[in-house]
This record gives structure tokens, sequence and C-alpha cells, in this order.
């Protein structure tokens, strides 16, 4: 990337802080579960909204994002609005998951239904990890150190993650919540850096929109658009984000290490801001990208490649080490979260399981090794990546949309129907996981098939994301009222309809008008760049 000196030291000032961070948060862990994976369920608001974000914003969103904007526009961005799932996850769901006091949402699933729920839940998810989030991560990592640092790809991979893996694995939730919270700042405000200096260079906000091809303004395509219909991507985004921000381990885990359930709500609303800038200071410079190739001032030869083309074509010296820290800082946060979040998963509902008299320095060490595994896995699926699409962040979203659709409706369900018992849940899960897997398996081979597999393996990820969440919804509902009724007892507290009222009364003195109207302003901002970037909007 051609770093100058005071690039190069502003690389090193980032390190030197992460470092400081984490060492002093290793002095203050202790070697205990509820420390090394909830963070001794201490953190403030502003901690747990800054984690979030760091959480989910990785460098396949910096990479994936510009990417997915200079190829498809800014259709993607219905998956970076997802501000409005993050405050369901607020208002809906933690209520639920602070009272349980579960350290993972397999636990959960337990909790509401049954051993073998949470077991095969465990296993879904660590599956998930391995293709949808480790191996992206790393991916999208190497390709930034190539691209920036001319560090050979695979070399780049390991050294992303070692480093990452020593504070991970020394510091545990704690250290990484910190580390996240402070990469968070700096990533934001480095893209929005680059976000500015491009909008100058095209000339401004309406020269860029004036330049770029309508369709690509549009977040709401025809139906006959092969890959993302609007009637697609409006109702499957949301069947995603459900399963991704309400009942994934790496992010509900941020709000499980909240004081209370006042501080995880806050800690969502705050999120649910932060989650806003992603669709303009990384979804945005693609079409930045785009401007710029016709007006003739850049050369594009690969999507993927538009946000590392776009800073070195346009960043000056003395910015583009802020901007590098950003980019390690979305590399390493992010790596770390799944990190984190594999290590619990495994450890809790998979080895002290086997092992219920394990201690808890035993149960700490194991979720160490556990960690080093799933990153090797997810190295080695890497090279399948590309079989299934050629862009990074779709392939994010179309894997996600097969593994989804299940647990997303078993949760909610979950929550609001108090009949559905273990059985109907986990044939539905069994089900839905086998259907989405069977789908991704032949969608890596599509190009051999011929016929109905072929027909199968071709289905819009969109539709069978929404196909895949109504069968599952059908299946559970179906054999939940042919079986017994669930225990009420069993069930106390973990659906609306059996929360005592004391704990109602609780709740609602958690939060007050201020968390309501906050809540509301960013709906209403959702809602405007909806409309604005519409048929209705600039793209009409």
């Amino acid at each position: 990337m051609h770093l100058g000196t005071i690039d190069v030291l502003f690389v090193i000032l980032y390190l030197l802080i992460i470092a400081g961070v984490s060492v002093w948060s290793i002095r203050k862990s202790k070697a205990s579960p509820s420390d090394y994976f909830l963070a001794n369920r201490n953190l403030g608001w502003w901690v747990i909204g800054a984690s979030i974000l760091a959480s989910n914003v990785g460098s396949e969103h910096i990479v994936g994002l510009a990417g997915t904007g200079a190829a498809s526009g800014l259709v993607m961005g219905h998956y970076e609005l997802h501000s409005y799932i993050v405050l369901i996850l607020g208002w809906v769901f933690v209520p639920f998951y602070m009272r349980s006091m579960v350290y993972t949402m397999p636990e959960f699933l337990e909790k509401r239904f049954n051993a073998k729920a949470r077991r095969l839940l465990s296993v879904i998810q660590l599956l998930s990890y391995v293709i949808a989030k480790a191996s992206v991560t790393i991916f999208a990592g190497a390709l930034v150190f190539n691209s920036f640092l001319g560090v050979d790809f695979w070399t780049g991979a390991i050294i992303l993650v070692i480093v990452t893996g020593i504070y991970t694995i020394l510091g545990g939730l704690h250290t990484v919540m910190y580390t996240e919270a402070i990469q968070a700042i700096i990533l934001l405000f480095g893209s929005a850096v680059l976000l500015f200096i491009g909008l100058d260079k095209v000339g401004g906000w309406h020269a860029m929109i004036n330049s770029v091809p309508k369709e690509k303004l549009n977040m709401f395509r025809p139906l006959s658009d092969p890959d993302f219909p609007w009637l697609g991507i409006t109702f499957a985004a949301p069947i995603v984000g459900v399963w991704y921000w309400c009942t994934d381990q790496h992010i509900v885990q941020r709000c499980l290490a909240g004081k209370n359930e006042r501080e995880a709500r806050r800690g969502t609303i705050f999120a649910a801001y932060l989650k806003l800038l992603p669709f303009f200071i990384f979804l945005v410079p693609g079409l930045i990208a785009v401007a710029m190739v016709k007006q003739g001032t850049l050369t594009l030869t690969d999507n993927n490649a538009a946000f590392p083309t776009l800073v070195k074509a346009i960043m000056p010296l003395g910015l583009r080490g802020l901007l590098a820290g950003g980019l390690l800082a979305a590399l390493m946060s992010s790596l770390a979260s799944v990190y984190n979040a594999c290590s619990t998963l495994f450890t809790m509902d998979i080895y002290q399981k086997m092992k219920p008299e394990a201690s808890g320095k035993e149960l700490v060490r194991v979720g160490r090794i556990a960690t080093g595994v799933v990153v090797l896995l997810g190295m080695a699926w890497i090279p399948l990546m590309g079989r299934i699409s050629g862009t990074l962040y779709q392939y994010l979203q179309s894997v996600q949309s097969y593994l989804a659709p299940p647990i997303a409706a078993v949760f909610l369900l979950g929550v609001f129907f108090k009949r559905l018992n273990a059985k109907g849940a986990f044939t539905a899960m069994v089900v839905g996981f086998i259907i989405g897997i069977i789908k991704l398996t032949l969608e890596l081979f599509q190009k051999d098939l011929s016929g109905v597999l072929h027909d199968f393996a071709t289905i819009n990820f969109l539709y069978f994301c929404i196909y895949l969440f109504l069968f599952s919804i059908i299946v559970m509902v179906v054999v939940s009222l042919f079986t017994p009724k669930p225990d009420e007892d069993h069930i106390k507290g973990l659906t609306f309809a059996t929360t005592v009222a004391e704990d109602r009364a609780a709740s609602r003195a958690s939060w007050n008008k201020w968390d309501v109207i906050l809540s509301l302003i960013v709906l209403a901002i959702i809602a405007s760049i909806f409309i604005y970037f519409s048929p209705l909007g600039v793209a009409g």
C-alpha cells in the first residue's frame, strides 16, 4: 500500500494501544468460566454496543461490501440496514436470555426444549462458524494483507490467525470486548475518512448519484431480476437477520455479558445506531469506485478488490496508515469474536456435557484448544468458497440463507408460541438443516448436475431461504400439535405466555421513554433510506 513513515507510525500506535488494552484486560481476568466466557457478566451498554458492531463488521464486510456495491449496487444494503433486527434482540429476546442466566444459545434451547435441541444447535452453529465466519474472515483478511501490504495470501492468513489468537486465548471475552470497543472506533473513523475523500474526488454526493447507473441505486429490484428480486430480499433478509442478530452466539454473547437487562438492551440500541453506518462507509465506496471508473479516473479489474483499489488510488500518504489501522481492527475484532464464540460453544455445550465434573480451569483450557481446531477447519474450507459465489459478500449471505431459517423459526416460535414442544422444534431443526446442507452441497457442484438436481441447486438463494423458513414453521407446528404439550413449569419464564407478573414488572422497569424514542428514531432513519434508494427516490 506504499505506506509512508507517518502511516507506519499510525499502525504501530494502533498495535500498541491494542497490546496495552489486552495486557490490562488479561491482568484483570480470572481463570473462571464466567469471566473467560462472559466477562463476569459485568459490562456496560457502551462496551456491549461497540462490541456488537465490531463483532459483526469484519474484513469480509469492508472488502465484500465495497465489492458488492461495485458489482450489484446497493441491493445488498438490506442486510446492512438490520438495525431494526438488533432492536428486536434488545426488546424481544434479551429479557428471556438475561432471566435464564445461560452461557450459550444452545443452553437456552435446552431450557426451553431439551438436551437434544441443545446438542443439535451446538453442532449447527460450530459448522456455520467454519463455513460462514472463520473461513470468510480469514479469506478477506488474507486478501487485505495481499492487496495492501504485498504479503502472500496464505502467509497473511497464518499471521492473522496467530496474532489474533494470542490475546483471545489468553484473555477470553473480557479482553475481546474491550479491544473490540477500541477497534470499532478506529474502524469507523478510518472508513469514514475514505468515504468523504472519495465523494470529494467524484464531485460530491449528487455527482456520484448521477454517475452511477439507476439500477445500482435501486434496493428493490423487479421480480424478474435473477439474483435479487425485491420480494425475495425483502423477506429473506429479515429471516437471516433474526438468526444472526438474535440467536447467534457470537452476537448474543455480548448481551449475556451485560450487568443487567437495562445495560444489555441499551447496548443493543447503541449498536442499532452504529449499524446504520456500514451502509454508507463500506457499501457506498463501491458506488464511488463505479463512478470513478465511469469518469475515467480509476481502473477496476476485480470487483472484490474495489476497496483496496480505491484506497491506493485516493488515500494520501499519512491517511493510509489510518485505513491500515482500521483494516487491522476489522480483521482482528471479527476473528476474535468467532474464536471466543467457538470456544464457548464447544466447551459449555459439548465438553461440559461429556465431563460434568470438569473444573473451571479445565473448561478454560479446553476452550482454548477448541478455538485452534475451528480456525484450522475454516482455513481448509477457503478453497471451496469460490464455487458458491464469485462475490465474497454474496457468498456469505447465500450460505447463511441455507443455515438460518430453521433456527430463526425455532427461536421465534419458541418465545411466542408456548404450545411448541421439543419434538416439534427438534424435527424442524433436523429436517431443515439436512435440506439446507443438501442445497449447499449441490450448489458446490451445480455445473456437473442436470435435471431436477440442477433445478434445485440453482433455486435463488433468497427464495430458498423463505421456502425453508415457512417449511420449518409448518413442520414444527404440525409435529407439536400431534404430540403432548410441554410442561408449563418447565418453560416458565421462557415464553411470553408463561412469564410471571414479577418478571414482567422487572423487565418494564428496565426501560424508559428515551429508550423507546431512540429506538423509533432508528426505524425512521431506516425507512427514509429505503424510500430514498427505491423507484420512489433516486432510482426512479
